[in-house]
């Protein structure tokens, strides 16, 4: 099979890792430069990407449409490609629920939908996060073809759509809220003078988030990303018929640090915002 085009809609620091990851079994990996910040095109060329001016001629060139993006714009991303009568492949990567998923799929009738959800940190200096695909069964075959002997590894789930989301929004459940649980933790502990305390209890066990305190900084600076996909997964579980109040709760608490936006804070500073929003 000839080596397809691919386009990537948006590259922030995973999409960027992840289509440079795509270019080695690409003939040339695509991006639009228009209306994106600097740091996005510094990133762009960091990862040797090719930009493209406008979006209807990233759709007129690409075989594959990967889109990965905040959580909040991934409907009317869709909606705009859509506009474009794209009748390539479109993977949907993107941390939302699998009614959303779904939605997006019959947003697009010309092309063939993929449900995509990357778990684990984007693909540089070792990380080997993966990519997991449910859909048609012959076009998960060509992602896993495009991400082969890459250290993205691709894992498909089965064809129905939604499946992918789910497992991606299951894991983030999880995860993320461990990480504001801990935060809370720490935050209480500090304020009653006892938090040293509480890490080297926590610490007696080495499979405890809470004996990782110093990832409370790197969660408040992620909080911009992570709130959106907690409430993601709060409707998948409200969707389900499970209680969606938790994760609610823990992107209410997430939302306190959205001004923290990929900074460099330290567990102190994290904290004290946490504590006075």
């Amino acid at each position: 099979m000839d080596q397809p085009t691919v386009g990537i809609l948006h590259p922030g620091s995973m999409g960027a890792a992840v289509a440079a990851c795509a270019a080695t079994n690409a003939a040339d990996v695509l991006w639009c430069e228009t209306g994106r910040s600097t740091a996005s095109v510094e990133r762009a060329a960091r990862f040797g990407l090719t930009s493209v001016a406008t979006l209807a001629e990233l759709l007129d060139r690409s075989d594959i449409v990967i889109s990965l993006c905040p959580p909040a714009a991934a409907e009317s991303l869709a909606r705009e490609v859509a506009g474009y009568r794209f009748a390539g492949m479109y993977v949907e990567a993107n941390a939302i629920s699998p009614e959303r998923t779904q939605r997006i799929a019959l947003l697009l009738p010309d092309a063939t939908v993929v449900d995509g959800g990357v778990v684990g940190s984007p693909p540089v200096g070792g990380k080997t996060p993966t990519l997991y695909l449910s859909g048609p069964a012959a076009a998960t075959e060509r992602i896993e073809t495009l991400f082969a002997d890459t250290t993205v590894r691709a894992a498909v789930l089965g064809t129905e759509v939604g499946k992918a989301s789910a497992l991606k929004l299951s894991y983030a459940s999880f995860q993320k809220t461990s990480r504001v649980l801990v935060a809370l933790a720490v935050g209480m502990a500090r304020e009653h003078g006892v938090d040293q305390e509480l890490i080297e209890v926590a610490s007696r066990r080495t499979d405890s988030y809470l004996s990782e305190p110093q990832y409370v900084a790197k969660t408040a600076a992620r909080a911009w990303r992570w709130g959106p996909e907690l409430e993601e997964a709060a409707d998948a579980l409200a969707a389900a018929g499970l209680p969606p109040e938790m994760l609610r709760a823990a992107a209410s608490t997430l939302a306190r640090w959205n001004d923290a936006k990929d900074s460099e804070l330290t567990l102190t500073d994290a904290l004290d915002r946490l504590a006075q929003p």
